[in-house]
């Protein structure tokens, strides 16, 4: 067993794999089953539970089940976008960073510096008030929040790696440098980005949440879990299941990608060991 399969093993491991294939499967599959739409009022508001409406309706009458149910695909999606785009700046930053150790390492260091000393959110909202409220422009806010930090693991990473056995070996062979970050120093980096990269996504989603909730992200009458509770919360008292049952959704999601990812540390830390190579071929 792989130190990637490892973690099923691990009790946490299978509860948090398991909380996150479940709210995975509510966000894709959750618009094809939910029973009314989750636009359209159906009913009085802040209605309790009954038959029509299982967990009620909200502020406007509609199906709180129906807005829950579609409402994980716009955070999952927009959290797994941003993610990946930081990643894909981060890591092109660090691998040069750290493998050329030439004048673009404290040139690109001292800007990703610069980046860190601002505060998260008042970047992402700084950001929004100039640009616009957009899907495009909220993704673009959290990544640049993201990449700094990638940046920062992955150039110590290959700054570790560049200096083994097998690397200086493929540079004595005279490969060129693209070719050796590729196929030397990138796969034996995966370890600590694979455990990083949860604890990236669980902060996007956070991060995208709150920007919802402030009303400055996704906007009505867009589900979104966090902008239930946003709508609803001065109404906790009438029916409070609009506001707790998105926020459990939020709260299991990130629970469930923070175990996982523990025990995906556990497992690698165990299992994982760099690659013996050896000049000859």
């Amino acid at each position: 067993m792989t130190g990637r399969l490892r973690f099923l093993h691990s009790t946490s491991g299978v509860i948090g794999f398991s909380i996150v294939v479940f709210i995975l499967l509510v966000a894709v599959v959750g618009p094809f089953v939910a029973p009314h739409s989750s636009t359209a009022p159906i009913g009085t508001p802040l209605a309790g539970p009954s038959s029509r409406a299982l967990l009620g309706t909200d502020y406007l009458g509609r199906d709180v089940l129906s807005r829950l149910l579609y409402g994980g695909r716009s955070l999952i999606a927009l959290a797994a976008a941003a993610t990946a785009l930081a990643y894909l700046i981060g890591m092109f930053v660090g691998l040069v960073s750290g493998y050329t150790r030439s004048i673009a390492d404290p040139i690109l260091m001292r800007g990703i510096d610069v980046m860190l000393a601002f505060p998260p959110i008042l970047f992402l909202l700084v950001l929004i008030t100039g640009l616009g409220t957009s899907v495009g422009v909220l993704i673009l806010g959290v990544a640049a929040i993201q990449a700094p930090g990638v940046s920062r693991i992955v150039r110590t990473a290959t700054l570790e790696t560049s200096v083994r056995g097998y690397v200086e070996a493929a540079v004595a062979r005279g490969e060129n440098s693209v070719a050796i970050v590729l196929r030397e120093v990138l796969p034996n980096i995966l370890a600590p980005v694979m455990v990083d990269a949860g604890l990236r996504f669980t902060y996007a989603i956070l991060i995208i949440a709150s920007v919802n909730y402030l009303g400055l992200g996704l906007q009505p009458p867009s589900s979104d879990w966090a902008l239930m509770i946003s709508e609803n919360r001065t109404y906790i008292s009438l029916n409070p299941l609009a506001v707790l049952a998105p926020a459990a959704m939020i709260a299991l999601l990130t629970i469930g990608i923070n175990l996982t990812g523990d025990a995906i540390a556990r497992g690698l830390g165990r299992s994982y060991l760099p690659p013996v190579r050896t000049a000859a071929r």
